[in-house]
């Protein structure tokens, strides 16, 4: 199933999916659940047994004169309920601790279940979906166990404990009243469940509804910018208003479908309480049930009319946590895109040799990106990717990298396909410097030691200084403790790919990226990089992508891409003499922007 604004086909999940998947990520709590349903268990059982006592009390009143015998007897009744109704308290109290201490631990532990699975997915996975959405639907799936729960507990259990009491109890009394009731409990009930079954696909519809309000409103935050630059105000607050108002009536005609299950509701137990009472009142006059009796089935029916008044709250609740929790299963049965095969072993990089041989990649049947590509990079060669934007330069490297699955061919770095290694070993000895670095919000200090957890803070300032951070650095007032902001957005283009620099040269991979990484320089700053960059280089396998010609001269070798395969490739002095669109891209810079 394809989901709304993403190119990603979900699979299909099933009710035994979703509850297999909570019960997956709760189920170290069981002990603490089973204490639980024991306490609500019994105080629900209290609450059959204390009736039995007013029937007595009623009885004992009714059918005596004052005197201080009956008296006695009336307050020994009295301190009975008063102690059972304690113990239900107990009961009750003692549930209620246990059961926020499970519901915390339990959803504690579905978002990091859902955290740790959404975390292995692909580059092309969180490309095809809103940071926001995904969010939100880890937030639900947590919250659809509190609120299945909470059902079970507090609604569930105290139901079929009361009216299994009930029943038993009334047949004793009076079979034909314990026979309607049941009848009736279970007609109630029958009608709900199949009402709420079919109101289930509004609730999930409502629920998608509220996912798109939160991707569109996530979306036009992040762009706030854009929305500024390009005046586009009015169309946003218009794109919005359109999705909640979407969200406004698919939500009304779901609330609507709910009065209508209320109104069902509202009529079974006007029918049943005046059925009931008519019938009692038939079998007082006939001597066959006392006045006590009369109470006795008086608070049965009040009782367990609240209780099933609440069973449609248990179907609808449920149903509503099941409709959360499914597009966050969704995501967690939708398998890896790129993943490590069974019989993946470490990868070990003596030297850092990179070969493609006849690489072909397609994003799907109608767009192929790269060709037949058949490269050798030596150990510690510097080589530089050039070519027109959509040559497939960035395609080159995230394919190294194993972003993506290769389509068709083989690459292998010191003769090991990579194909058959482990994902984080593979990306250990790779280090990445983006064009447009992201980074945590998290201090100067914890974005540089991302490259090498372990390392002191000596190491990460000397890594720092490498690459010139410190020259911003000791002008902040919390220096490395300072905080960036979400994506960095606290610091500057240049400031970003410095803390870059400094966490791959922190890394220390024997095989380096660079991706037009000094491209948000000034002049000045790019000065003082490049030496940094030298530094970082030597004695690796360099990779690197540049649209600035000048700045990758001294590069060992260049490859041209364009449309997808490998152009020409050479020195700079022998693509300026014999190529043809190496010579061409190094003419317009030099004629534009350089001569």
């Amino acid at each position: 199933m394809r989901q709304k604004g993403s190119n990603i086909i979900y699979p299909d999940v099933y009710f035994r999916d979703v509850i297999g998947s909570i019960w997956k990520g709760a189920s170290k709590n069981w002990p603490i659940f089973a204490l639980t349903i024991i306490c609500t268990g019994l105080a629900s059982s209290i609450g059959i047994i204390t009736p039995l006592y007013y029937r007595k009390f009623f009885d004992t009143l009714s059918g005596t004169q004052n005197n201080a015998a009956v008296a006695s007897l009336l307050i020994n009744d009295l301190l009975i309920i008063l102690a059972l109704n304690l113990i239900g308290w107990i009961f009750w109290r003692i549930g209620s601790f246990t059961a926020v201490n499970c519901q915390s631990k339990s959803m504690a532990n579905l978002r990091q279940q859902a955290f740790n699975h959404l975390l292995y997915h692909s580059f092309s996975f969180f490309s095809n979906n809103f940071t926001g959405a995904i969010i939100q639907r880890i937030g639900r799936y947590a919250r659809a166990f509190e609120r299945l729960s909470d059902r079970i507990i507090w609604n569930v259990i105290p139901l079929v404990v009361r009216l299994t009491g009930i029943v038993i109890v009334t047949l004793s009394v009076e079979p034909r009243i314990a026979i309607f009731i049941m009848v009736w409990a279970l007609l109630y009930m029958v009608v709900n469940y199949f009402y709420s079954v079919w109101r289930l696909k509004y609730n999930i519809m409502m629920a998608a509804a509220d996912s798109r309000t939160t991707a569109v409103l996530a979306d036009s935050i992040s762009n706030q910018n854009n929305i500024d630059i390009f005046s586009r105000h009015a169309s946003e607050i218009q794109n919005f208003k359109e999705v909640t108002e979407d969200q406004r009536k698919i939500t009304l005609l779901n609330w609507n479908v709910g009065s209508g299950l209320d109104a069902i509701q509202a009529i079974f137990v006007i029918i049943v309480e005046f059925g009931v009472f008519y019938f009692t009142i038939h079998f007082w006059q006939q001597g066959i049930i006392s006045i006590g009796t009369f109470v006795l089935i008086q608070l049965y029916i009040i009782g367990i009319g609240a209780q099933l008044w609440d069973f449609s709250r248990i179907i609808r609740d449920f149903y509503e946590g099941y409709a959360d929790a499914k597009e966050m299963v969704q995501m967690m049965k939708l398998p890896y895109e790129v993943k490590d095969t069974p019989s993946a072993k470490s990868m070990i990089v003596t030297s850092g040799k990179v070969e493609f041989h006849n690489v072909s990649f397609n994003f799907n049947s109608t767009r192929e990106v790269l060709k037949n590509i058949n490269v050798q990079i030596k150990a510690g060669e510097k080589v530089a990717l050039v070519g027109p934007s959509g040559a497939g330069k960035t395609t080159f490297v995230r394919l190294l990298l194993r972003f993506y699955n290769i389509t068709d061919g083989e690459i292998s770095i010191d003769d090991q396909n990579i194909q058959g290694v482990t994902l984080e070993s593979l990306r250990n000895n790779i280090s990445l410097v983006p064009q447009d670095p992201l980074l945590f919000h998290r201090t100067i200090m914890e974005n540089i030691r991302y490259g090498n957890l372990n390392a002191r803070d000596e190491e990460v300032i000397t890594a720092a200084r490498l690459a010139h951070c410190d020259e911003f650095v000791n002008g902040l007032s919390d220096k490395y403790n300072t905080y960036v902001g979400e994506r960095g957005i606290k610091l500057s283009g240049g400031e970003r790919q410095r803390v870059a620099i400094a966490r791959a040269i922190l890394k220390n991979a024997p095989i380096l990226i660079l991706d037009e990484a000094t491209s948000s320089l000034d002049s000045h700053s790019e000065s003082l990089i490049q030496d940094a960059l030298s530094t970082l280089m030597k004695d690796k396998t360099t990779i690197v992508i540049a649209h600035r010609l000048s700045t990758i001269r001294k590069m060992d070798r260049i490859i041209v891409l364009d449309n997808g395969a490998v152009l020409e490739e050479g020195t700079h002095e022998n693509l300026i003499n014999t190529g043809t669109l190496y010579k061409k891209l190094w003419s317009l810079q030099a004629g534009g922007f350089i001569k």
